[in-house]
């Protein structure tokens, strides 16, 4: 059975993979945990706290991970459908590298509304957690960078699913949103030093 992707029915290859959001998610999580235990192998220093801190960013890149991959996989029934990898449908890649091309291309008002305050809303939680849990990031200009980085990271992972387009207009929606994030986060602090005096 073929999934509909944007409106349009698209019909996998036989030898097409077809990755469950559990499966994406397992995935996810264990290559995590690794990075984690590697980490803390290498630095020979374990702090449960830090890594209790950390489980806020995993949780945050769960949910990107769900919002990015899986964001038009459902069915009649609600449920999450699989998302799809297909070796012959890869070229040419779904990519664009134009700002603001296609930004405004929606067929309602309200679909293209979607898109921007979802790309932008979905990053602000980055912009929040990054400066409370890495204090090498607590300056704007690397909270921005990293939050960018981790947009772009997204957007290259997408590359090889045709079923999604990797888009400059996301990067900077996203961006954006790590920017409202690290100022929500600046004005909690200044108001808990105020609370403090």
């Amino acid at each position: 059975m073929g999934a509909n992707i944007f409106g349009v029915d698209y019909e996998p290859h036989a030898d097409a993979v077809k990755i469950p959001f559990v499966t994406g998610l397992i995935i996810f999580t264990v290559c995590w945990v690794t990075a984690r235990a590697l980490i803390c192998f290498f630095r020979k220093k374990f702090d449960i706290k830090h890594e209790a801190k950390l489980l806020l960013m995993y949780v945050n890149l769960a949910v990107l991970f769900r919002i990015t991959f899986f964001p038009m996989h459902h069915d009649a029934n609600g449920s999450i459908q699989p998302m799809i990898f297909d070796p012959k449908d890869i070229f040419p890649l779904n990519i664009n590298l134009v700002p603001l091309q296609n930004l405004f291309d929606f067929s309602t008002t309200k679909d293209m509304l979607i898109n921007i305050i979802g790309n932008i809303t979905m990053f602000i939680p980055t912009g929040i957690i990054l400066p409370v849990i890495y204090k090498k990031l607590r300056s704007f200009p690397r909270t921005v960078l990293a939050g960018g980085l981790i947009s772009l990271g997204i957007e290259i992972l997408q590359l090889p699913f045709c079923e999604r387009t990797s888009d400059i207009n996301d990067l900077i929606l996203n961006t954006s949103g790590v920017v409202i994030g690290y100022g929500i986060y600046t004005m909690a602090r200044k108001i808990r030093r105020k609370a403090k005096t």
